[in-house]
């Protein structure tokens, strides 16, 4: 784990705290600074994950592991960490000696919003509805009915002002995202376009749109949370003039032997 310097530590913090306020779990628990997020409705590993937040605190890591554990089997979810720069270098040193895996790196990405290109963005309402876009989000995402009162749960959880966007044609939802404005700052999350629908512009239309309503609304800066993997939307983003400002990834245990 690299080090930081305070003045970026106290820029993840903020985005830390503003993502867990707009993408709320259900049940949150705390073992000294390490918070433990389950969500019994949504499989989202950001809704199910212990976030260490606090580089110094790494005392009694097996133990405290176990405890976390426990609390996992019980929402029959996997143990799962999400690792950003907030937890300390001990702490990665221990997962990698007990064989713990490494997967899903992520970017965190920002944008002055005086500095975003909307002059020619549509003018687009939120939906109101959050039925109507849930059933839009679940069918861009090709996502199983299933999760539909999870989402829809969430949805309703989220305690800053929201804007639920999506893009339709002749009645059929093209992409849909959520927009989280929270002081000075809007979290985009779930941007989605359809399989079939993308690399038609889509999904920038609807950003412009987003990032239009949030800077009427008083927002300075964007922000949004992308895989290091996903190529087109990375391209995208950086079109748009988001930069990275963190990464974060996550960390599994090695199967039981014999499992």
């Amino acid at each position: 784990m690299l080090s930081f310097p305070g003045e970026q530590l106290a820029a993840v913090r903020r985005y830390e705290a503003a993502g867990f306020r707009a993408w709320p779990a259900a049940a949150v628990h705390y073992d000294g600074t390490w918070a433990i997020r389950l969500t019994a409705g949504h499989p989202a590993k950001r809704l199910n994950s212990v976030n260490p937040l606090d580089r110094g605190d790494v005392a009694n890591i097996a133990e405290r592991v176990e405890r976390a554990a426990r609390r996992f089997y019980s929402y029959g979810r996997p143990l799962t960490f999400r690792v950003s720069p907030l937890a300390g270098p001990e702490l990665s040193s221990w997962f990698d000696q007990q064989g713990w895996t490494r997967f899903d790196e992520s970017l965190v990405m920002h944008l002055p919003l005086a500095q975003a290109q909307i002059e020619g963005a549509i003018d687009q309402i939120p939906l109101k509805d959050i039925g109507r876009f849930v059933s839009a989000s679940l069918k861009v995402q090709g996502a199983d009915a299933s999760l539909r009162a999870g989402l829809s749960e969430l949805i309703g959880a989220i305690e800053p002002p929201t804007g639920l966007f999506a893009m339709e044609r002749a009645g059929e939802p093209l992409a849909t995202m959520i927009c989280v404005h929270d002081s000075d700052l809007v979290g985009l999350f779930e941007v989605i376009t359809h399989a079939a629908e993308r690399r038609q512009g889509h999904g920038r239309k609807l950003l412009l749109s987003a990032l239009k309503w949030a800077r009427l609304r008083g927002a300075g800066q964007a922000w949004l949370q992308v895989e290091a993997a996903n190529e087109p939307a990375l391209a995208l983003y950086r079109s748009l003039g988001f930069t990275e400002v963190y990464r974060y990834h996550y960390r599994r245990p090695p199967p039981l032997s014999g499992a």
